[in-house]
């Protein structure tokens, strides 16, 4: 692992992992390459903004739950592959029900080249910890469409507010988000913008 990366779980032990791509359950299918332990990694200047906002969110008896963070090249290499296979839509009924696999890279659900790679961009949502239930989003994580839109608004009031307040707190601690994906954010001044790594997560 390089110089400046860390596992986030041991400066943030209170946060909640649920990393897709280390699974079946995410929009290929399938264990995703490169992803080979139910770690989360991040660069030190992402992780200490972070944990900012987990330990705002622990106060009101919150936290984040983590879908991914550092994601290698060869896994972004997977999806390229995964989409050129149009007629591998297993997966199509739950993370893309309207949308056809031939336009995800047109409409930029998926990309040759991931934010995510450099080190500083993640993906979240907020658990009750009252509950252990995630907040409702409108959408699951991942779902390729519109009304994973940060300013969708045909949705509940109560799934609108729990948006702008995933927002708020994430925006407010020195992310800016992703239009498309309410789930999506990036460190700004993020260290290594524009630099993919490709190191394996174990």
């Amino acid at each position: 692992m390089p110089e400046n990366f860390v596992y986030v779980e041991d400066q943030i032990p209170s946060i909640i992992i649920d990393l897709r791509y280390c699974s079946e359950n995410n929009f290929v299918g399938e264990i995703i390459d490169g992803y080979e332990a139910e770690t989360v990694i991040l660069t030190q200047q992402a992780t200490k903004a972070l944990k900012d906002v987990q330990e705002k969110l622990l106060k009101d008896s919150l936290s984040l739950k983590i879908f991914d963070a550092y994601r290698p090249q060869r896994a972004v290499n997977h999806f390229r592959r995964w989409a050129r296979d149009i007629n591998d839509t297993l997966m199509k009924e739950q993370f893309y029900p309207s949308i056809d696999k031939r336009d995800l890279f047109k409409l930029q659900y998926i990309a040759t080249k991931s934010r995510h790679s450099s080190g500083s961009t993640i993906d979240v949502t907020v658990v009750d910890l009252k509950t252990n239930q995630e907040l409702d989003m409108g959408t699951s994580y991942d779902y390729f469409g519109e009304e994973s839109g940060v300013k969708y608004n045909n949705i509940t009031d109560e799934q609108i507010a729990n948006r702008k307040f995933l927002q708020t707190i994430m925006l407010a601690n020195g992310f800016r988000n992703y239009p498309q994906e309410w789930w999506h954010f990036t460190l700004r001044g993020e260290p290594f913008r524009d630099q993919y790594f490709d190191f394996v997560i174990k």
